[in-house]
């Protein structure tokens, strides 16, 4: 395990998906399960944007929540800031936006109404 500070440099998130500053304060800290996400569709440049949906996973890790989840998954909350995923991980840590208000179309993944109708703490615009 290394434990060095480091810095990374990868632009500005683009959080234009958030309604407001509500929750931003009271994110928490989660690890994402990366198997749940694919490299090619969510973070082909080595990082994930912000906004994706995500669910709470039997393991009590969280992953990415799809169209078709709703049956068997909450959303839990999106991602709060864009995440570093360095090659060969299979889990990162990342902060999850659980309360708050959400613009759907600038989401960086679809969020269906029968998906965002699970969320219990976050309000979709």
């Amino acid at each position: 395990m290394d434990l060095n500070v480091k810095t990374d440099i990868f632009g500005q998130d683009d959080q234009s998906w958030l309604a407001s500053a509500e929750g931003t304060d009271r994110a928490r800290p989660i690890t994402l399960d990366l198997s749940t996400f694919t490299q090619a569709t969510h973070y082909p440049e080595g990082w994930m944007k912000s906004g994706y949906a995500l669910k709470k996973l039997g393991s009590g890790l969280y992953g990415l929540f799809s169209v078709g989840d709703e049956s068997t998954a909450v959303i839990a909350g999106h991602l709060l800031t864009a995440l570093r995923v360095p090659a060969g991980l299979t889990k990162v840590a990342g902060a999850l936006h659980w309360h708050g208000g959400v613009i759907v179309a600038k989401l960086p993944h679809t969020v269906n109404a029968a998906g965002q109708a699970t969320a219990k703490q976050i309000s979709y615009f």
